[in-house]
């Protein structure tokens, strides 16, 4: 049978604690539910290591935990949005330690992504917190297999890596597959917890005769571009980014960017609205889902609406 996200997560990072070659560290790692399944179930295991609730020193000691040559740390932010808090030392001493000292730094930070109902801090996905510093590899793994190659290439290289994960993709046990179509009108590139609702969108609109051609964004640090991506923007002429950290000021907007001045396409984006999230229905503040993507897809598109002339 095969393994969701979360049991590979469990399955890589136990083996590598059982062989003295990792050191998982974070908060309430063994409390019910082991992060969602991801942390393994060792208890009492000194390679299992639980931070006290000071949400601002975490980061600092993971990261000195590497630098002090301690099994290379696994450090897990439950939440991504406590990057704001935790990550000053991951941005500010591990990302730029090699290039001023040329000290390595070999720490895994899971940031693990998150939304609805709760609030305006700990919730939704926060990567361009950290990808716009020199010095630190981000990727967006959501499957088995992208986080089994994203583990590979930590392990291949001694550079602090940040994950970025999220919580709606532990239960995956199949790919996400590029969509191409014959006759695309439209080219979107997918991140993280949006990327299973953007694949369900662009089978609702195959079905209604849309074609949408849909890739999905894996390495973004040093970054990758799927293949095919680029001539497929270059045919439609049209693309959009959609993620879910914030449209605006972010990744979202620098992936757009730079896939308009490589391919001379009309690129836009599509994610978080520009607001803080609250803990009610009515004002939280969540990505584009299946009907709202769908409804994007055919309007960037320029097709009309259900309905329409």
């Amino acid at each position: 049978m095969a393994l969701t996200t979360a049991e590979t997560i469990a399955e890589l990072t136990g083996a590598a604690v059982l062989n003295g070659e990792a050191t998982i560290v974070g908060q309430c790692l063994t409390a019910v539910g082991w992060v969602g399944g991801t942390v393994p179930q060792l208890p009492d295991h000194p390679g299992i290591v639980e931070l006290s609730m000071a949400d601002v020193a975490g980061g600092g000691i993971a990261v000195g935990m590497a630098l002090a040559g301690v099994p290379r740390p696994i450090y897990v932010v439950r939440y991504q949005g406590f990057l704001w808090y935790n990550a000053p030392s991951l941005v500010n001493y591990a990302a730029k330690s090699r290039e001023l000292w040329g000290v390595p730094c070999p720490i895994l930070v899971r940031g693990i992504a998150m939304e609805g109902a709760i609030g305006p801090v700990a919730g939704s996905t926060q990567h361009s917190l950290v990808v716009r510093m020199p010095g630190l590899n981000v990727c967006s793994p959501i499957t088995p297999s992208e986080w089994r190659e994203a583990w590979r290439r930590y392990w291949l290289s001694d550079d602090p890596w940040f994950f970025s994960e999220h919580r709606k993709s532990f239960g995956l046990t199949e790919e996400l597959p590029t969509v191409r179509r014959a006759q695309p009108t439209l080219t979107v590139l997918a991140l993280s917890g949006v990327r299973m609702d953007a694949q369900s969108a662009v089978a609702r609109l195959h079905e209604r005769g849309i074609e949408v051609d849909l890739f999905h964004q894996v390495w973004i640090e040093p970054r990758e571009w799927p293949d095919g991506l680029l001539e497929s923007l270059t045919a439609t002429g049209r693309g959009l980014v959609v993620d879910a950290d914030f449209a605006q000021y972010g990744l979202s907007q620098s992936l757009a960017h730079d896939l308009m001045l490589e391919t001379g396409a009309r690129v836009e984006t599509a994610g978080l609205s520009r607001r803080s999230a609250g803990f009610s229905k009515a004002s939280d503040n969540l990505p584009p889902d299946v009907e709202e993507l769908e409804a994007l897809f055919r309007s960037v598109a320029q097709y009309p609406s259900e309905g329409g002339s």
